[in-house]
């Protein structure tokens, strides 16, 4: 009781504070609205329906083009979802973020099907298939087959739709918050804490799991007291790509995120400074700002929404300045320990991927492969050796020691620096 009490203390002193420029931020944040809206127009690979979700929360809205999205979604992506289920591929992630997608436009996700082994079943069902795969994974394996974020959307995302959350597969989730086994690495995972929150506050208000009620309480509450203890001097709860979904789950979660919270500030600073670049961060972060949550989409209407969300064109500006350059250093740590080490010029602003592109270019034995995600291109084999994720490994990024929260696409060299890429399990 007493936690319970600090709890709401540190709530109200953190996130209690008033506002005295909610016009200008209203101005600001429906720049951002126009940004990520305007990303439909430059997307690389897949439409995301993150984005799409994100653009369907807000209060101002491009009708056109987002229906023009939606069909995206219903043909390029479901397509691609489609060949992944085929070959038996565990991607409850795409397929709960396609859910919500879906479900943020008020479409109706009974007539949405995918056809494996000659049987039609509908986006519900597979669904709830990939989610039993999982949770049998967690009983064989102590682990999902994905990873908890995911499995957590999946249990979003099913619940949203107004989908009854097997007991089973939800206290899985509540044991792995009593386990504590939302970690990356040696870190706390603040991204699954609040999908984990977000996902179990559905399941609470959906009264279906009455039977374990003091069980999934005690998850929740743990859930915000980590959050909370995850919060940085500057505002941010994490890092700044976890802040979003982490006011995301408070929000969620019944507590009052006040316009003018620090992690708001955090995030409009962020924004300004252009970190979320990156339409995947823009929208985690627009609906936080605009004191939204995922959970709003099990209640969205669709009706007399406001169609006056226009974007104007932006004059591309062209630098005609030569840019000095910086030399970075490259080490290669393969899964044997065994390490190799280039060295690059870098003209000074490039991205990661620039980089290690010139570097592959120079023909001095290092080569790499990439794969797309929603978050954009990720290192998949450097140097002959694979990290994948059915092996539960993955190329780890750091920058003089520092591991990035950015990446290959995003982070910009700007000074000379060691890049070490690392072949990690988790």
């Amino acid at each position: 009781m007493l936690s319970l009490v600090i709890i709401v203390s540190l709530l109200a002193f953190a996130f209690g504070k008033p506002c005295a420029t909610e016009g200008l931020n209203s101005e600001f944040h429906l720049s951002l609205n126009k940004n990520l809206l305007r990303s439909l127009e430059t997307q690389e690979g897949l439409p995301n329906p993150s984005v799409h979700l994100a653009l369907r929360l807000s209060e101002y809205h491009n009708l056109p083009k987002e229906s023009e999205h939606l069909n995206s979604l219903k043909n390029r992506l479901h397509n691609d979802i489609q060949s992944s289920l085929s070959n038996s591929k565990p991607i409850v992630g795409l397929l709960a973020l396609y859910t919500l997608a879906l479900k943020s436009s008020c479409y109706d996700l009974n007539t949405v099907t995918f056809t494996v082994s000659e049987m039609s079943e509908t986006l519900l069902t597979h669904l709830k298939k990939q989610m039993d795969d999982e949770k049998d994974n967690i009983a064989f394996s102590h682990r999902p087959l994905t990873n908890y974020y995911q499995y957590s959307l999946g249990v979003l995302a099913l619940c949203v739709s107004g989908t009854r959350v097997n007991n089973h597969v939800s206290n899985k989730l509540i044991k792995a918050v009593e386990m504590e086994h939302f970690k990356h690495g040696d870190s706390e995972s603040i991204d699954t804490n609040a999908m984990a929150g977000m996902a179990l506050q559905c399941v609470k208000d959906a009264g279906s799991h009455v039977q374990n009620a003091a069980e999934l309480d005690t998850a929740l509450s743990h859930i915000k007291q980590k959050l909370l203890a995850s919060r940085r001097a500057d505002g941010h709860i994490g890092n700044e790509f976890s802040t979003g979904l982490a006011v995301q789950a408070l929000i969620a979660m019944g507590s009052r995120v006040a316009e003018c919270a620090a992690s708001m500030e955090a995030m409009r600073t962020d924004a300004r400074s252009n970190t979320y670049s990156n339409p995947m961060a823009l929208s985690q972060i627009l609906p936080a700002l605009q004191q939204k949550s995922y959970l709003t989409i099990k209640s969205k209407e669709c009706l007399n929404e406001d169609d006056t969300l226009v974007v104007e064109p932006i004059v591309p500006v062209v630098d005609l300045a030569s840019r000095s350059t910086v030399t970075v250093m490259v080490e290669v740590v393969a899964s044997s320990g065994a390490a190799a080490v280039y060295s690059v010029d870098v003209p000074k602003g490039d991205s990661l991927l620039d980089a290690l592109e010139i570097l592959k270019g120079k023909n001095v034995g290092f080569t790499f492969e990439k794969e797309s995600s929603l978050w954009g291109n990720f290192l998949s084999v450097v140097n002959g050796e694979q990290a994948r994720q059915s092996d539960r490994r993955y190329w780890h990024l750091s920058s003089d020691g520092t591991a990035l929260i950015q990446g290959i696409n995003d982070f910009k060299i700007e000074a000379v620096q060691k890049i070490t890429i690392k072949n990690t399990s988790y």
